[in-house]
C-alpha cells in the first residue's frame, strides 16, 4: 500500500522557519537518500546539497568511516545517562575537542544544539560572576551585535539582534547591552559605561551567520578580547556556525589568535550526522564552581541526551575523518575557487553585493517588497537546476559541504547565479522593482 508522503506532512508536519500556510500550498522536496554531497528525493531527484544540509554536514553524506563507527556503536550502547555515569567516547571526544580548540579551554559541557550550547554559556558566566562575590555580584547583564543570533531559546534570543526572529519574543526576554558589529569603539563605550554590570560579552567570530554573512573587519575579534580583558569580562564565542573549517581553519578564533572564555560548539561537530553540542570553559571558569554540595555552587543544567554514545561516536569519526582527509589543507584551493566564482555573481545587476568568509557566502539581493519572496523564489529556482539553497530573506546563502568537489562547487555556483537572474525576471515580469539597495 502506497504512502503519500507529501499529503502526511501537509496535515501534520509544523516545520521550522516555516510559514506554514505559504508550505502547503507547495510540492514539498520529500529527501530520502543522500550520497557525499548530493541529496536524492522520493522521486529520484539528484541536488546538491548546497548549505550543508543548514550548515553541519562537513564530510559528505553516507561517510563510510563515521557510517562504520556509527553501526559498532550501536552494538553496544546507543544512550546512557550522564547524571551519576559517564562513557568513553564522552571522554575521548572532550579530551580531543580541548586538544584542537584554542588554548586555555579545558573543560567540555555537551548539550545538543547550538542554542543550548549558547545558553549555558549564558548561565556559566552568569553564575561564575554570582559565586566570585563581592562587587562581581552586580555583573547580571551581557553584551551582543546588532543582528546577532545565537539561538531560539529564551536565554539566546534574549542575546539575538534580529527583529524578524526576535521582536515578537522581547517581553519574555531579559535586558541586554547591543553594539554595532566590528566596531571596536562602541563596544568600549558600552563596557566603559556599563562596566561593573557586564557579565559577558557573546559574538560569533569573523561572521555572523543568520545576519546574512555579515563580516566583520580584520582586527576586530582581537579588540574584543582585548577590551573584555580590560574590563573584567568573559569574552563568549559562538563557534556554532563558524566551527570546524567553515571559515577556512578549524576554528574562527584561530585568525585572530584570540582564546575566549567559553566556545560554543554543533553543527559541524558530528559531521552532520546527530545532534550534539559543546560548550568549552577554561579552568579558571570551571574551578569558579567547585566547593560542598551545601554551598550551592554546583551549575544546575543538563538535558536527557547530554553526551549521547551514538553522537560521540560521530563526533569522534568525524574528527578523524579531518585529519585522515586532510580536510582543512584540502580545502583551501576550493575556498580560492569559490572567490574566483562568486566574482562574476557579484557584478550582476540582480545583486547588490557578496559577503564571504572561507566557504560561508551570502549573496545579497538588495531590498525588495516583502511579498515579492524574491529569496524563496531563487531557492524554487536553484531546485529546478538540481540545488538545495537557502536563503536568510533577501540574502541567499551558499554553505556547501567541505568535501564537495570543484566540479560540484562550479555547477552550484552558476545554479545559483542563473536562478537569481531567472527569480528577478518572473518576479518583475509584470510590475518595476520597487525599493531596491544601491
Amino acid at each position: 500500500m502506497s504512502v503519500d508522503h507529501a499529503q502526511l506532512d501537509r496535515d501534520h508536519l509544523w516545520h521550522p522557519f516555516t510559514q506554514q500556510q505559504d508550505w502547503v500550498e507547495e510540492e514539498p522536496v520529500m529527501i530520502e537518500r543522500a550520497e557525499g554531497t548530493w541529496l536524492i528525493d522520493s522521486g529520484g531527484r539528484r541536488y546538491i546539497d548546497g548549505v550543508s544540509s543548514l550548515w553541519c554536514n562537513v564530510h559528505g553524506h553516507r561517510h563510510p568511516g563515521i557510517d562504520a563507527v556509527l553501526r559498532a556503536q550501536v552494538d553496544r550502547v546507543a544512550h546512557s545517562t550522564m547524571l551519576g555515569l559517564s562513557h568513553p567516547g564522552a571522554a575521548e571526544l572532550a579530551a580531543e575537542l580541548v586538544e584542537i580548540a584554542p588554548p586555555g579551554l579545558s573543560r567540555v559541557f555537551y548539550s545538543e544544539a547550538g542554542a543550548t550550547a549558547t545558553e549555558i554559556a549564558l548561565k556559566m558566566a552568569f553564575q561564575f560572576q554570582q559565586q566570585r562575590g563581592g562587587q562581581h555580584v552586580r555583573r547580571t547583564s551581557f553584551v551582543h551585535l546588532r543582528d546577532a543570533y545565537h539561538g531560539d531559546t529564551i536565554g539566546s534570543a534574549s542575546v539575538g539582534g534580529i527583529d524578524l526572529f526576535h521582536a515578537t519574543y522581547r517581553p519574555l526576554l531579559f535586558n541586554t547591552h547591543m553594539v554595532e558589529p566590528g566596531d571596536a569603539a562602541d563596544l568600549e563605550r558600552v563596557l566603559s559605561c556599563h562596566e561593573e554590570e557586564i557579565a559577558a560579552l557573546i559574538l560569533e567570530p569573523l561572521v555572523q551567520g543568520a545576519a546574512g554573512m555579515l563580516v566583520h573587519p580584520p582586527g576586530y575579534l582581537r579588540e574584543a578580547r582585548e577590551l573584555c580583558d580590560r574590563y573584567g569580562v568573559l569574552l563568549i564565542c559562538d563557534e556554532v556556525a563558524t566551527g570546524f573549517g567553515r571559515t577556512g581553519t578549524m576554528f574562527a578564533c584561530e585568525q585572530e589568535g584570540v582564546a575566549p572564555d567559553l566556545l560554543c560548539l554543533g553543527k559541524g561537530l558530528t559531521g552532520g550526522y546527530l545532534p550534539l553540542a559543546a560548550t568549552l570553559a577554561t579552568e579558571r571558569i570551571y574551578e569558579g564552581f567547585l566547593g560542598a554540595p551545601e554551598q550551592g555552587r554546583t551549575f544546575f543544567h543538563g538535558h536527557t541526551y547530554t553526551g549521547n554514545p551514538l553522537a560521540c561516536a560521530a563526533a569522534l569519526a568525524n574528527l578523524e575523518a579531518f585529519e585522515q582527509e586532510r580536510t582543512l589543507e584540502r580545502l583551501q584551493a576550493k575556498i580560492e575557487l569559490l572567490g574566483e566564482l562568486l566574482g562574476p555573481v557579484a557584478g550582476m545587476a540582480e545583486v547588490t553585493g557578496v559577503r564571504r568568509c572561507g566557504t560561508m557566502v551570502g549573496i545579497d539581493l538588495g531590498e525588495h517588497d516583502p511579498s515579492l519572496r524574491l529569496g524563496h523564489r531563487v531557492t524554487l529556482e536553484a531546485r529546478k537546476r538540481g540545488a538545495i539553497i537557502r536563503p536568510l530573506t533577501d540574502v541567499v546563502v551558499l554553505m556547501p559541504p567541505l568535501a564537495i568537489s570543484e566540479t560540484d562547487l562550479r555547477r552550484l555556483v552558476a545554479i545559483t547565479a542563473e536562478s537569481i537572474s531567472a527569480a528577478h525576471a518572473s518576479a518583475y515580469s509584470s510590475s518595476p522593482p520597487l525599493a531596491q539597495a544601491a
